[in-house]
């Protein structure tokens, strides 16, 4: 073991964004950046640079014909991918794919014993599915994580774990039948947020039924409700016993969020990568990637993924005072 953490920074994560007017706009990686520096995080963590994903990588989820159709539409700049949330942009493709490839070289670190954990800022889309775009989302690197854990590095059980403000439509009904990927998800309620999807009552389908928690959270939810929620689904985890953790940390469930309506605060995700980086130490080698998510406050965005390093952070220095203690 090298590193404890590593960090994934780079000027093509932040190439993935669609314009000035669009929310998911061109400042978010510089303002989580320039709190990254401010809190003199880069001396406690490796650095390591973006990787773009090949055909066969994206191949791991994503239908082959809708990658061909990204690729001409990013060619030639126009139109939407999607019904009208995630434009063409130029380059959008090769963004895209840096921002998924990123992802599954974060997996292929922590697999390979070269960094405990990993974290990426631009990243967690988790909306896109298998042959559409859709909510910002162009290419699914929560799915393609999941999917080059079981296929390529031989891991069985997977939790993946969701913090956004949305529902984690994309990778939740991927999966939705595989009882050996777990997934908690806490979201504000569909009723009153796209993409109107995740009900409590929604735990997986066939032999998967039971492996999947969904915790929408009603409209003005702050840190207290949402940390009671915390303790279920910290137990729900712990009796999964998986061999790896994904955490998509969207920062958009904070209070002032533009487009949501939940009051969290960067203390949560905080507490949230600490418990489940302790949680990966029981069960999964200590095995846990973070992925950047949501968020169009730059200031709520910049707070809590950096609280989410720090967060993990502190998981390891404990893992290390616990190990020193050992006889």
């Amino acid at each position: 073991m090298t590193n404890p953490l590593c960090v994934y920074l780079g000027e093509a994560l932040g190439r993935y964004h669609f314009g000035e007017a669009h929310p998911f706009g061109p400042d978010r990686y510089p303002a989580f950046l320039a709190e990254f520096e401010r809190r003199g995080l880069r001396a406690r963590v490796a650095v390591c640079e973006p990787v773009r994903a090949t055909d066969a990588d994206l191949a791991l989820f994503h239908d082959p014909d809708y990658v061909a159709r990204v690729r001409a539409q990013s060619a030639a700049g126009r139109g939407y991918l999607d019904y009208g949330d995630t434009p063409a942009v130029p380059g959008i493709h090769e963004a895209a794919a840096t921002v998924a490839g990123t992802t599954l070289a974060a997996v292929a670190e922590v697999m390979a014993g070269h960094c405990r954990r990993a974290f990426v800022p631009i990243a967690g889309l988790h909306h896109a599915r298998r042959d559409a775009a859709a909510g910002f989302c162009v290419y699914n690197d929560c799915g393609l994580a999941i999917e080059a854990l079981r296929r390529r590095h031989g891991v069985r059980r997977v939790a993946y774990v969701d913090i956004d403000a949305h529902h984690g439509d994309g990778v939740f009904y991927a999966f939705a039948g595989d009882p050996e990927v777990c997934i908690v998800d806490f979201h504000e309620d569909g009723r009153y947020l796209y993409p109107g999807t995740g009900a409590a009552g929604e735990t997986g389908t066939g032999e998967a039924a039971g492996t999947k928690l969904n915790l929408p959270l009603p409209p003005e939810t702050g840190d207290d409700m949402a940390l009671r929620r915390w303790d279920e689904a910290e137990e729900f985890l712990r009796a999964a016993r998986p061999e790896f953790y994904l955490l998509q940390c969207g920062a958009d469930s904070l209070a002032g969020d533009p487009i949501t309506h939940l009051r969290l605060t960067a203390a949560f995700h905080r507490h949230v990568a600490a418990r489940l980086a302790a949680l990966a130490e029981e069960t999964a080698g200590g095995r846990l990637v973070a992925l950047g998510g949501g968020g169009y406050r730059l200031d709520n965005l910049a707070a809590a993924w950096n609280g989410v390093i720090e967060g993990l952070l502190d998981a390891t220095q404990g893992d290390i005072e616990e190990r020193a203690r050992r006889p």
